[in-house]
This record gives C-alpha cells, structure tokens and sequence, in this order.
C-alpha cells in the first residue's frame, strides 16, 4: 500500500510540474508574440500620408455644417475600417449625425445618431466590433481620419501576459495636434530612432501618444482649416460618456465615397 501512494504521490507531482512548465510555455509564446506586433520595420516604412495621392485612390467627401473635409481613404492598409466605414456611409448611417466630442485643438470625434456619443438602442454590433488595424505606414499626423475604440477583449491569459484584443465601430474622429516643439521632436527622435519620423510630426503636426494605439484609415487632404475648427468648439462636459460635448450642434451632414482625381480637385479649387 505505502508503495502505491509513493508512485501516486510521484504521478501527481510530476503532473503538477508539467502543467506548470506548460503554463510557462504559453506564457512565453503568448508574450512574444503580442510583442511581435509592434515592430516597425525603419527600412520598409513609407508616410503615404505625406505622398501626393494617385488618380483612382478611394476618398470620403465628409459634409459637417463647418464646411467640408475631403479624406484618402488605406484599404490596402486598414481594410476592415475602411470597408466598414464604407458601406456605413453609402447606406446613409453617417446622415445628420452628430459630432458629440470636441478635445480643444487636439481633436474631435463624430459620426454618432446621438449628441452624447451613445449609440441607438438595437444598433448593429458587428459595425462596432471591428478589430483595431495599425500599419507602419499609418501615423496620427494632423488630418488622420481615426475610427474609434468601442471595446477590449481580453482573455484569462491575457490578462496574465498583458494581451488582448481592441474593438472599434462607427464612430470616427479626426486628428488636430498637440505642441510639437524642437526638444519633443528631438526626443521622439531618441525614442523611435527615426529621423524621418520625428520630423514629419514636427513639420504636419499630430497625436503622437496615438502612435500604433488608434485604427488610422484616412488621411485629410483638404478641409483642414474644417478639421481644426472641429476640435476648437465650445463645449460641456458629459461624464456619463466621458466626452465634450458641443454646446451648439455640430452635424455631420453626410459622407460621400468616391474616387480621386487630380484634374477634378484642380477644377473645384478653381470655382
């Protein structure tokens, strides 16, 4: 008898370490790879946002009652927001909705039915759970068209690791910037070790806190003067929501999809 408890005792307890270095193997393996995500490649990274657009590329004409703001919109690079907020607009979801946040001179966020940023009672959870989509090419420059974070869904070893997964829907924003003065610039140089980089935020301005933290799929490329009278309105703080709300309506009239074309946008700059 007391040799069979010793070879249970033993079957237990290498049970128990063998779970426990499994453990530790998944750990690792989930650790490295949420790490693996990051990496940005110096050598391959373009700022398409900085590029002059080609004839073809997809656009949105965004209409609010400030003026209007024309975006290049990246599905090669954000595919998933960018087919999302596409279809959103072309079924009239964007229609007289409302900018319901306005973050002095940093940003404002947009594209809501209701004024406090909520969505409808019954609205469509797969618009609002679309996973967030960064790129290397993709930066929070002045004028970046973002989809916001509904979401995170993190699970059990996830949370041990720091893992998990952000959601993002409908609702959008579009970025102003913070003050990006020589001694950031220089240490956003020191911490990213690029020197292109750091001088694009510089010389176009940005959110760099955003950096690979946000869904960029747009880039604004006229209408900017629009963009920042956006995030400069006069507003009232909603903390339920945890937004500033506009004190007077700002609407988001509609968003038209379309096509660029250099020809077109000379002549309209000429009328």
């Amino acid at each position: 008898m007391n040799n069979k408890n010793k070879v249970l005792k033993r079957i237990v307890f290498f049970t128990l370490i063998m779970s426990i270095i499994c453990l530790i193997i998944m750990l690792v393996g989930t650790f490295l790879t949420q790490k693996s995500r990051y990496v940005i490649d110096l050598n391959t990274m373009e700022l398409v946002q900085l590029q002059e657009i080609e004839d073809g590329k997809p656009i949105a004409v965004i209409n609010t009652s400030l003026g209007e703001v024309r975006a290049v919109l990246y599905p090669e690079y954000a595919p998933e927001a960018v087919k999302n907020f596409t279809e959103l607009a072309q079924n009239g979801y964007y229609n007289n909705t409302y900018v319901f946040h306005s973050e002095k001179g940093v940003y404002s966020a947009g594209g809501c039915p209701n004024k406090d940023g909520a969505l409808s009672e019954g609205f469509d959870k797969s618009k609002e759970l679309i996973k967030r989509e960064t790129h290397q090419n993709l930066w929070p420059f002045k004028g970046a068209l973002c989809s916001l974070t509904t979401t995170f869904d993190q699970s059990f070893m996830q949370k041990l690791t720091g893992g998990g997964t952000y959601y993002c829907g409908s609702r959008f924003a579009m970025l102003n910037s913070v003050e990006i003065t020589e001694e950031v610039r220089d240490e956003m140089y020191k911490l990213s070790d690029s020197k292109e980089l750091a001088d694009a935020f510089y010389n176009n301005g940005g959110i760099p806190a955003f950096a690979q933290n946000i869904t960029i799929f747009g880039q604004v490329y006229k209408g900017i003067d629009v963009v920042e009278a956006l995030s400069n309105l006069e507003t009232e703080e909603n903390t339920d929501m945890a937004t500033k709300i506009p004190v007077d309506d700002v609407k988001i009239i509609s968003v038209e999809i379309g096509t660029y074309s250099a020809a077109e946008e000379a002549a309209s700059s000429q009328n």
